[in-house]
């Protein structure tokens, strides 16, 4: 599908997709206490290209740090791209994959009737990011030998070390 503004076509993602760069992110995110300092971690490949990244906060949870690793993997990127990208994290994976933030975002960030979504400042963010990149997600089974996973673990628990 394309519609035109200003004489020149725009085309939908999916239709950009073909013409995209190809990227793979690694995230993961780390917490010492549940609230407390955390970190993030992500990998980006790009063909024989290879950016690593952390950073953290000091009072944090470890689901923020996880969302949070994810987003800044993704806003390193300088064009849209398709993006396959592995976490470890249930939470992340599920709530993209299953539809749960945008439910969240249709229902005023609210998971039900009753309980407010968690963290919906970074689920927003998370989402405009989604509208740029053709990004599918991968679970992985953290700590259990990924060489890439084990390494966004490592940054992220890093950057928790840093903030000390």
């Amino acid at each position: 599908m394309q519609r035109k503004e200003r004489g020149r076509p725009i085309f939908t993602l999916q239709r950009m997709a073909k013409n995209m760069k190809t990227v793979t992110i690694y995230t993961d995110g780390a917490c010492s206490g549940n609230p407390g300092p955390g970190g993030y971690g992500a990998v980006i490949i790009y063909g024989n290209h290879r950016k690593e990244i952390s950073g953290g906060e000091p009072k944090t949870t470890n689901n923020r740090m996880e969302i949070m690793g994810v987003i800044k993997g993704l806003q390193l990127l300088k064009e849209p791209c398709t993006v396959n990208l592995y976490s470890d994290s249930r939470y992340v994976v599920d709530a993209i994959e299953k539809g749960w933030a945008i439910r969240w975002k249709a229902n005023n960030w609210m998971r039900n009737k009753k309980d407010p979504a968690l963290n919906p400042d970074l689920w927003e963010t998370l989402l405009e990011l989604l509208k740029t990149h053709k990004v599918t997600f991968h679970w992985v089974k953290g700590h259990a030998g990924h060489p890439e996973n084990e390494r966004c673990d490592e940054l992220a628990r890093t950057a928790i070390v840093d903030l000390s």
